[in-house]
């Protein structure tokens, strides 16, 4: 367990890193981010991962998806930028064009990489053969790049199977509920029963090559394999699919501000003072703030809905949460 102090100073890390609200800053410093998900059975969780991202402060959100998934997560909201560039093995053409095919597509996603921050990987990805292959080769391009990436949800299922496509990546969080956490440890045989359960993300970290692991349970834990953080702040006992979404969306926004913070994407010459070891415990600090944000968000719209809480309703207390906890202080306007 984290001591108050050290969460305290954890908080103020985070706020550092925040970019100010001032007219200096042009669209996109804030943060372009992109989630690589939705298939046409699962159009929900892209949606609320991106709009999440925005609904914090990030100020572009786009997402690849499956072509059957993009007109309907278009419906949900205008801010969003769907590409339908995925493909899934019912939406190929002839078998023998089958491999020219997806590296097209793969290569659309990938020409737009150098214009996003950080990827979410998995939100409604389904398990499909030829999603699962386009995202394994978007992942390995988007290293290449030195991109943040955040992996939950069906992207874990990809990581189970093939743990190499992120081990030693040091900017990879990867965010597993309670059975793909145990699903990942029997993977890397890590031993996440009662009597190991304790220190299970710290080791599955270490066998992962010290990629940053977020495991979500009663109390969220969060590793890099060398630092061990616990987010216990008060949620909800509401259990509504999609609050992963959520905190996926968040963790890549606090990432997006973490990276364009290190490169002075604002003049932060006041307010320069991190550790040395910042660049190396971004990942950490940023799932550790997204963790708090998601669990009081929870806690607010539990608050106001009780029983009948969605995680829409979450989403709506984003900004309000965001503010209480993280917004460094603000010049009023003068009028």
């Amino acid at each position: 367990m984290v001591e108050k102090m050290s969460q305290a100073k954890l908080l103020k890390t985070v706020k550092k890193i925040i970019p100010p609200l001032t007219g200096a800053l042009h669209k996109g410093q804030a943060g372009r981010i992109a989630v690589v998900g939705g298939s046409e059975d699962y159009t929900g969780a892209p949606y609320f991962a991106s709009i999440s991202a925005l609904k914090l402060g990030a100020d572009l959100s786009h997402v690849f998806c499956e072509r059957n998934a993009g007109l309907v997560i278009k419906t949900y909201s205008p801010e969003l930028m769907v590409h339908p560039y995925l493909r899934n093995t019912d939406s190929l053409g002839k078998p023998n064009d089958r491999q020219r095919e997806i590296d097209a597509h793969v290569d659309r996603v990938v020409s737009m990489l150098p214009r996003l921050h950080v990827l979410v990987v998995g939100p409604g990805l389904s398990r499909d053969e030829v999603m699962m292959e386009m995202t394994k080769k978007i992942i390995i391009k988007a290293k290449e790049n030195k991109m943040p990436l955040v992996i939950d949800a069906d992207g874990l299922y990809l990581i189970q199977s093939e743990p190499e496509l992120i081990k030693g990546y040091p900017l990879a969080v990867l965010t597993p509920n309670v059975n793909e956490f145990s699903r990942l440890c029997e993977a890397m045989n890590v031993r996440c029963d009662k009597e190991h359960i304790e220190t299970a993300a710290e080791k599955l970290s270490q066998a992962l090559g010290n990629v940053t692991i977020l495991q979500k349970g009663e109390n969220d834990t969060i590793s890099n394999g060398k630092e061990v953080l616990t987010c216990s702040a008060e949620g909800s006992p509401r259990r509504c699919g999609g609050q992963g979404d959520l905190l996926s969306g968040a963790c890549a926004t606090f990432l997006a501000w973490g990276k364009n913070y290190e490169a002075k994407a604002w003049d932060h010459s006041k307010n320069d003072d991190l550790d040395d070891d910042f660049e190396t415990r971004l990942p950490l600090l940023a799932a550790w703030a997204a963790s708090l944000l998601a669990r009081n968000c929870s806690k607010a719209a539990f608050a106001k809905h009780g029983r009948a809480m969605t995680t829409s309703d979450m989403i709506e207390q984003v900004g309000g949460v965001f503010q209480s906890i993280f917004e460094p202080d603000q010049k009023q306007a003068v009028l």
